[in-house]
């Protein structure tokens, strides 16, 4: 193949790869898209491990974020959101969804702390094994949460549906951070 061949075949195929990333990431709203490509590439990264790792027993407990109020986080204080294109007790977030949205998983029953109620507290078969549930929600973190007490995630729209945090009540949360 000749320099000019190679040249263009390179370019064809970056084109094709952001064009593909593109549509992975659509948005609804500006002010939180999600970071740039380098710090995606290394959360997804992290999350990947996360989505495929065992774990132990999850804790799903509330905490105070930002203008969202009172909401469901894990053990680590990271929030949990339901996803608008699942049904009762039923994950339709799976491949890259699962690697961006990685799903809360447990082995055994979920425990739950702070307003977290234990009666609606529940698994099903997810992406990678038994996720959480919470009244009928599977719940997912998400990969651009790094830290405690950040809702990156809130309204976005990704994977063909809307990502909103969960209150006590096993509502979805749809105050804009």
């Amino acid at each position: 193949m000749n320099r000019t061949a190679k040249t263009a075949s390179w370019t064809v195929a970056a084109l094709l790869l952001a064009t593909a990333a593109s549509g992975c990431s659509s948005s609804t709203k500006k002010a939180a898209e999600p970071a740039p490509e380098a710090t995606v590439a290394a959360n997804t990264a992290a999350a990947d491990t996360e989505v495929k790792a065992a774990t132990s027993q999850a804790t799903v407990t509330t905490k105070s974020v930002g203008k969202l109020g009172e909401v469901l986080v894990d053990g680590k204080g990271k929030t949990l959101y339901l996803f608008m294109k699942d049904t009762k007790n039923k994950s339709n977030c799976s491949g890259a969804c699962a690697v961006a949205w990685p799903p809360l998983h447990t082995s055994g029953t979920a425990k739950a702390t702070g307003s977290a109620k234990s009666n609606l507290l529940g698994t099903t078969k997810g992406s990678g094994g038994t996720q959480v549930t919470y009244n009928g929600h599977p719940l997912y973190g998400f990969v651009n949460d790094t830290k405690a007490g950040q809702a990156n995630g809130q309204g976005l729209n990704q994977f063909g549906a809307l990502w909103w945090a969960v209150d006590a009540d096993g509502n979805k949360v749809t105050t804009k951070p």
